[in-house]
């Protein structure tokens, strides 16, 4: 079995998928490419030309839900991880997709985007837009997945999922923006993150994350 994730390591989605993969115990290699100056092959992985694309054996796909799902499909014996009935399978993906479509906008395209990638093209950060991301915009997401979580230790219960793992993906790249939750107004959302950021699985891809930041001269 030969599994090829198509994408850059920074990207929250790229790294999401990475995490699937290794959460469920499968090997697979990263083919860098970056969200910009693709190669032209790569529009036949994906004619959007977004990261990730995905490659097993003779099939590709594209959008990381999408590979995701396919991954939960494709090895039923392993770890699952969008639940056990219809209901959990709802609810995470209705969280994955929160994740990616509500956090990413604000987590990565703005506080991530301005504060470390700019920087790399010798663009200026739009401070005022970090700002009020954090200060208008993101409280309410917070909060409401503050209480999505209440007490429990994943968004699932004692089962982690890929709602978890989305999350988790977009917050790292605000901390990568040097922003992190504030604990004391979302304790439970806070503990979550640490608790989901320390797994084995993340600890594996993070290395390979602060080598980039490093090697594009980025401050974390």
């Amino acid at each position: 079995m030969s599994l090829t994730v198509y994408g850059a390591p920074l990207s929250p989605f790229v790294r999401k998928l990475c995490l699937c993969l290794i959460e469920k115990g499968l090997d697979y290699e990263l083919e860098v490419v970056m969200p910009f100056g693709q190669p032209d092959w790569f529009r036949e992985l994906n004619p959007l030309g977004r990261i990730p694309a995905f490659r097993d054996g003779d099939l590709t796909l594209a959008d990381s839900s999408v590979i995701c799902q396919y991954l939960e499909d494709r090895h039923p014996e392993r770890k699952p991880l969008y639940g056990a009935d219809a209901e959990q399978r709802a609810k995470v993906r209705w969280l994955e997709k929160y994740a990616d479509y509500e956090l990413a906008p604000l987590c990565t395209f703005s506080v991530f985007r301005n504060r470390v990638l700019k920087a790399t093209m010798g663009q200026p950060c739009d401070e005022e837009k970090v700002q009020q991301t954090l200060r208008d915009k993101l409280p309410s997401h917070f909060d409401y997945l503050e209480a999505t979580l209440g007490d429990k230790p994943y968004f699932l219960g004692d089962q982690l999922s890929m709602a978890d793992l989305a999350l988790a993906s977009q917050l790292i790249n605000m901390e990568h923006g040097g922003e992190t939750l504030d604990a004391s107004r979302w304790p439970a959302l806070a503990a979550h993150y640490e608790r989901v950021k320390a797994r084995p699985s993340i600890q594996q891809v993070l290395p390979r994350e602060l080598r980039t930041l490093e090697k594009i001269g980025a401050k974390r």
